[in-house]
């Protein structure tokens, strides 16, 4: 099925479910969540971190079924625009569509200025620049702007096979750290003689509820950008069967990654106030775990790869945030917006031409159970 049957610019479906996976597990950036998110949650919910993040886990999944329903009846690079615009109405859908836009547009500046954070970081501390000045981050900053627009005018299959390649290498090499540390935890020979422990599940004497949830509230953050497979919609070979596995399949592994790095991230600190104090002051989980439990070098990779994960995480942001412009303005209504310019550029009449009305036009294509 075509993915806009009415002549508009359309999109070539030419995507696997991988790149799906891969755009999705990019935009979470679950590598560089798990080492700069749980201390903004341990600042409330203390040594609970792990339970944060369970429960986060449990609010996600029941989003996450939400986009796998709608996913297999809609397929449209428009994501929340569509979904929205066809069960609430066409104006609801583009003020969705666009907040949306502006999540991924602001998020990839941030997670850019992340990578030039952890960038600098890294080169300091393997000595090639020894004592950088305070602007250079923004530096990398510009490189990794630079560098994810480059990419993201590749194509589709090419770039998700990158970003997935990218993030999957520096999560297998957290999961080592963290199965090295785990094991030293329960031999009983960690350093500052900690153990492993479940009291990571349960909440510290005098923590409120409404703390714990405050803390609740990171853990939903870390999970920003699971639902980013939803704008490859009319580029899925198979989109309502590829899209929802690679949402809900991205959702599923990052509960149980998260709840996981987190409990053993909390216990290689201690679960002291001495140790939660230190787990909040920490810059890098990961990479102080790692310098500690296995040696600086792994410190160091970690931090190297964090930043690859926050450049991963711009360009995923730069992707999805692309499809959504384009979808906002092929379904523009007259000669207004970039819509025009599209089809300008194609030869063809500018979408929206046709509506006799102001309002915005919302062509949503359903898959052949639900009609078109």
């Amino acid at each position: 099925m075509e993915a806009n049957p009415s002549g508009a610019p359309g999109l070539k479906r030419s995507l696997s479910v991988w790149a799906a996976v891969g755009l999705s597990v990019a935009l979470m950036a679950p590598s560089m969540a798990a080492n700069i998110n749980p201390q903004a949650s341990a600042l409330t919910a203390g040594r609970a971190v792990p339970l944060t993040f369970l429960i986060a886990a449990v609010g996600v999944l029941l989003v996450a079924y939400s986009f796998v329903r709608l996913c297999q009846y809609f397929h449209h690079s428009g994501s929340v625009y569509a979904f929205v615009g066809a069960t609430l109405g066409p104006r609801a859908g583009v003020v969705a569509g666009w907040g949306l836009l502006g999540t991924y547009t602001f998020y990839a500046v941030v997670t850019a200025s992340a990578a030039g954070i952890f960038g600098t970081a890294f080169l300091q501390a393997v000595g090639i620049w020894k004592n950088p000045p305070t602007w250079a981050p923004f530096i990398l900053l510009a490189v990794a702007l630079a560098l994810a627009l480059l990419l993201a005018v590749m194509p589709a299959r090419r770039g998700a096979g990158v970003l997935l390649s990218v993030e999957g290498t520096t999560v297998a090499l957290i999961l080592v750290v963290t199965a090295v540390v785990l094991v030293r935890l329960l031999a009983g020979n960690a350093p500052g003689h900690e153990h492993f422990t479940w009291s990571v599940f349960q909440v510290t004497p005098g923590t409120s509820f409404s703390a714990l949830f405050l803390g609740v509230v990171f853990g939903f953050l870390s999970f920003a950008g699971f639902e980013a497979a939803a704008t490859l919609g009319e580029e899925a070979n198979q989109p309502t069967r590829d899209i929802p596995r690679a949402i809900l399949g991205t959702a599923i592994f990052g509960g149980v990654y998260f709840v996981i790095v987190t409990a053993v991230e909390m216990m290689g600190f201690g679960t002291g106030p001495a140790g939660v104090k230190v787990f909040t002051n920490s810059p890098s989980l990961l990479g102080d775990l790692g310098s500690a439990y296995v040696g600086r070098w792994v410190g160091d990779v970690i931090t190297l790869g964090t930043t690859i994960s926050a450049f991963g995480c711009c360009l995923a942001s730069t992707v999805a945030a692309a499809r959504l412009l384009y979808a906002l303005s092929r379904d523009s209504a007259g000669a207004r917006g970039l819509g025009a310019a599209l089809a300008a550029r194609e030869g063809i009449a500018a979408p929206g031409t046709e509506a006799s009305s102001g309002g915005p036009r919302l062509a949503v294509v359903r898959d052949e159970a639900g009609g078109s």
